[in-house]
């Protein structure tokens, strides 16, 4: 960030999970945070929350053109319906792009016109993007963000805006248990626990920082040793 941009993030899916443990680590570092969710949120000192759901294009870019000026887009949002082949729901594929993907393209598309030199675009990804069974358009999905991010990188580097992808393994979240995953069970991965979600929040702190400004159109794994 520049001491011109504003020290203001949206962070999306800001009521629990990865969400939460950002907006509490952007707090701590002295962002203010607009929270994004469609269920409410503990309040949090340096946190507006506003309610919206990602899904609906309308109420989203009615809620951009309310935020004003930002130096941070933080998507950490999502969810995820498992089931094989023979399961697929074309509705959740559909709901699971609209959540992870569009919500992301328009809030860039409608944010990045006020964004100055030195401002920031997160996603956080999934190592399942690299295809996993029993998880094929949830994989989908988040290859598809992960193109949409690396495209914005390009983008908007000339602006000196940078856009970066950070991708978990297994992360202890309310998600990581879900009765529905059941088919699908999480792996644990080699250093023998799951990813904790104030590790994440740290990668993303990182790249919203003075010392990323060179890096853009990456996506930074933090899998535990599960890619190697």
């Amino acid at each position: 960030m520049t001491s011109a941009e504003p020290r203001v993030a949206v962070v999306t899916g800001a009521a629990s999970g990865i969400g939460a443990a950002i907006v509490q680590r952007l707090v701590r570092d002295g962002w203010s945070v607009i929270g994004l969710d469609r269920a409410p949120a503990a309040p949090v000192d340096g946190m507006r929350f506003e309610v919206v759901d990602l899904a609906d294009v309308a109420a989203v870019a009615e809620l951009s053109a309310s935020l004003g000026s930002v130096g941070a887009i933080v998507h950490a949002a999502g969810f995820m319906a498992t089931g094989g082949i023979e399961e697929f729901d074309p509705a959740d594929g559909d709901l699971m792009y609209a959540v992870h993907v569009r919500a992301l393209a328009l809030l860039v598309q409608n944010l990045t016109p006020g964004m100055g030199a030195g401002a920031r675009i997160v996603a956080i990804g999934s190592r399942t993007s690299r295809g996993a069974k029993g998880k094929a358009q949830y994989a989908a999905t988040k290859a598809a963000l992960t193109g949409l991010v690396r495209s914005f990188a390009i983008e908007l580097a000339p602006r000196g805006i940078t856009a970066n992808i950070v991708s978990p393994a297994a992360t202890a979240t309310p998600l990581l248990t879900r009765g529905d995953r059941a088919g699908v069970p999480p792996v644990l991965p080699p250093i023998g626990r799951y990813i904790e979600p104030a590790e994440v929040a740290g990668t993303v702190a990182f790249l919203l920082g003075a010392d990323a400004g060179a890096i853009t159109g990456q996506d930074i794994l933090i899998c535990g040793g599960a890619s190697l």
